[in-house]
């Protein structure tokens, strides 16, 4: 079946799933594969739990004319999502980078939506899957799209500029992850560039951090919009951050944030370049960054009696891992400084290097305790012998819950994989 005809077919449809244990009624079911599954199986089941359609490549499960048979069903799903893309005509705006590009997206659709009707990434649905279900999922009320990108090795970020074919760009940074998939830093220099190369080629726009000396060395553009200092298109400067985020925009006004870490401070500031540009008023952008609040373990300030937690839990790399330590180091507080580290995942050959690295750089800052864990962390520790190091979860949490913190700020920080955040209840 041609895409035309499967997008008639998409049209008669509430929705788009993949997922037969989040199936809607009259939703458009893609029977995925996987290396452990096969979803022209499940195809039969997602129609009568609701679905109207189901997309499928395997012949003999077709029963009827609700199933549409096509010759791969993830290209087809991707091929969909173009297709919708170029029929809702509506300027798309990519964001990738090392680190922050959640954080990022989220404050760039919290400002644009201040003006317009606008639809981001959900959760971190930014791979070969997510960004064709992201473009399916806005209708034609959607006035502005921000798709997140997420890339583990060279050519996926091309590839998804395939798929969404962004007129706007944005890259956050490029540092030290995914190591292992992108064949180290060069290669996630490369990688990462791809956005660049796309909408260079395509004559489209990028949004550049001129502070950046690795994206200003990569970017071949003649006019970038530029922040956040002074001559660029937005200018805004950075006061402090004890914990929580100060700046001055470039109309003087003095915005607080509920946003910690100086490292986040470009994100802020690139978001609020984007909104210039899309000409939302001052006034109401900065309002979206005072009002937006972390979630999702991503840099969340948690706190109960006289514990204060920063959970940021939801990954790690060498790049973000130091970041977040010297933030931390920095950071003015009037009571013991607490971290609690695991390991970084996806680094390969320099996984034991970058995690003693980490071990010397801990040692060079002062802190109240340090308490390092998984396979890995073993590398820290052997840098940092004042460290208390725990193999496994299970032993970090016996001792947290049997070592009750007291009158401390508390740093947690670890890579997806490691979980970290259960440790939150027991503290």
């Amino acid at each position: 079946m041609e895409i035309n005809q499967i997008y008639q077919k998409y049209k008669e449809s509430s929705s788009v799933s993949t997922d037969t244990r989040k199936i809607e009624k009259d939703c458009m079911f893609f029977a995925l594969k996987g290396p452990n599954f096969n979803g022209n199986t499940f195809a039969e089941e997602a129609l009568k739990q609701g679905a109207k359609y189901a997309v499928i490549d395997e012949a003999q499960y077709r029963k009827d004319e609700r199933f549409i048979l096509v010759k791969d069903v993830l290209t087809s799903l991707q091929q969909l999502a173009n297709y919708h893309r170029w029929q809702l005509a509506i300027p798309i705006i990519a964001i990738t980078g090392s680190n922050g590009k959640t954080t990022t997206k989220e404050l760039v659709n919290a400002v644009l939506a201040k003006k317009y009707r606008t639809y981001a990434t959900r959760g971190n649905l930014n791979n070969h899957i997510g960004i064709p279900l992201t473009l399916l999922a806005m209708d034609e009320t959607i006035e502005l799209g921000i798709v997140e990108m997420g890339a583990n090795h060279q050519k996926e970020i091309e590839g998804y500029c395939k798929i969404a074919e962004p007129d706007f760009g944005l890259i956050t940074n490029i540092g030290k992850a995914h190591l292992e998939g992108f064949g180290g830093e060069e290669g996630v220099k490369k990688g990462k560039g791809e956005l660049y190369d796309y909408l260079l080629k395509s004559g489209k726009k990028i949004f550049l951090n001129t502070n950046d000396e690795i994206l200003k060395s990569i970017s071949k553009f003649s006019d970038p919009i530029t922040y956040p200092n002074p001559g660029n298109f937005y200018e805004c400067s950075f006061i402090d951050a004890s914990p929580f985020i100060r700046f001055k925009t470039e109309d003087g006004a003095v915005v607080n944030t509920q946003i910690i870490g100086s490292y986040n401070f470009p994100n802020i500031a690139g978001a609020l370049c984007i909104g210039k540009y899309f000409k939302v008023p001052a006034e109401a952008a900065n309002d979206a960054i005072a009002s937006y609040n972390p979630e999702n373990n991503r840099s969340q300030v948690i706190k109960k009696e006289d514990l204060t937690l920063i959970l940021d839990a939801y990954n790690a790399n060498p790049s973000s891992m130091k970041a977040a330590i010297e933030n931390f180091a920095a950071m003015s507080t009037s009571n013991k400084k607490v971290m609690v580290l695991g390991d970084m995942f996806e680094l390969g050959e320099q996984s034991e290097g970058e995690h003693r690295n980490l071990g010397k750089l801990i040692g060079s800052l002062k802190f109240d305790s340090v308490l390092l864990c998984g396979k890995m962390m073993k590398y820290a520790s052997e840098e940092l012998k004042s460290a208390k190091y725990f193999s496994e979860k299970a032993e970090l949490e016996k001792f947290v819950e049997g070592n009750k913190l007291k009158d401390s700020t508390i740093l947690i920080k670890g890579s997806r994989g490691m979980g970290l955040e259960t440790l939150v209840r027991l503290i």
